[in-house]
């Protein structure tokens, strides 16, 4: 099977210059309905399938977003890899606008957001220490790279709730902490692409200084334009990277339900083995003859 790359993202990587054989697809999942349909097409020799993270008419905010239909929308569709194109804050004066950023740690600073799958009938337990794929990371920030940007890795994401922006103590907390850019979007969604075993990492485009330095504040209107010329970046590393996507089976994400699942699958109820069957149908295929 060919490589399917699943991109969550703002609207304007709605067209992709270059992307052929363009469809739409209205996918029904478990978990409710995704922000809105989704936009297959192909890249050379690359399937992608793209989903706007807050809909088409930038309407969701960041805590409505239904993260857990998003994520199995993708893998419901064959996705092999999943890129999030995320605007974020810095916190590190050498994160300059206009930087991209790829990160490969999380801090979770969200509230009441559905944080897992597995919420229901099942006890399942997946490994987060290290929640990007670094064999996929790896690959985007070279592609990134391809663009002329400057590119950052192995930095920390501490994703807020949103929608108000950070306070300055809090922006002072957070460096205290280690993280090196805020957003609002990539928690729980990388949490629950590893849940589903898919490979994820996360091109930040850096629009800002968030609120940490004297006398500044965040300017709406200074990261639009930020913003724009960051998504120019962001399409051309997604066409560089349609042509240099990692096996992903050397990702640690395929088994990152190996040994996680501690409920016995003959005691999951019918109507909840439907419900997870995308996720966990290996589980319940017994021998032949089975019930």
């Amino acid at each position: 099977m060919g490589h399917v790359l699943g991109v969550l993202g703002g609207s304007g990587l709605y067209h992709l210059p270059g992307l052929a054989e363009v469809t739409e697809l209205s996918v029904d999942t478990p978990f409710g309905a995704p922000s809105d349909a989704l936009v297959r097409g192909r890249l050379g020799d690359t399937e992608l399938v793209f989903l706007p993270r807050h809909g088409r008419q930038h309407a969701i905010p960041p805590s409505r977003v239904n993260y857990r239909a998003n994520i199995h929308a993708l893998k419901q569709l064959g996705c092999t890899h999943v890129v999030s194109v995320s605007a974020v804050g810095s916190l590190r004066e050498e994160l300059l606008p206009g930087h991209l950023v790829v990160p490969s740690q999380y801090i979770d600073r969200t509230v009441g957001r559905a944080a897992s799958f597995f919420d229901e009938g099942v006890a399942v337990h997946v490994s987060m220490a290290d929640p990007v794929c670094p064999v996929l990371a790896e690959a985007l920030a070279g592609a990134a790279a391809t663009t002329g940007a400057t590119v950052h890795t192995g930095r920390t994401y501490v994703c807020i709730e949103g929608p108000r922006f950070s306070t300055r103590a809090e922006s002072h907390l957070f460096r205290q902490w280690g993280a090196d850019v805020v957003g609002m979007t990539n928690v729980p969604e990388a949490f629950l692409a590893r849940e589903a075993e898919l490979p994820y990492a996360t091109l930040c485009l850096s629009t800002d200084y968030d609120c940490w330095r004297p006398h500044d504040e965040v300017d709406v209107t200074a990261i639009l334009a930020i913003l724009k010329q960051n998504v120019e970046r962001a399409q051309e590393t997604l066409r560089a990277l349609s042509g240099a996507l990692p096996d992903p089976a050397r990702s640690p994400a395929r088994s990152a339900l190996q040994y996680a699942l501690l409920t016995r699958p003959e005691a999951v109820p019918a109507g909840l083995r439907q419900r997870y069957r995308v996720l966990l149908g290996r589980f319940f295929e017994g021998p032949p003859g089975a019930p």
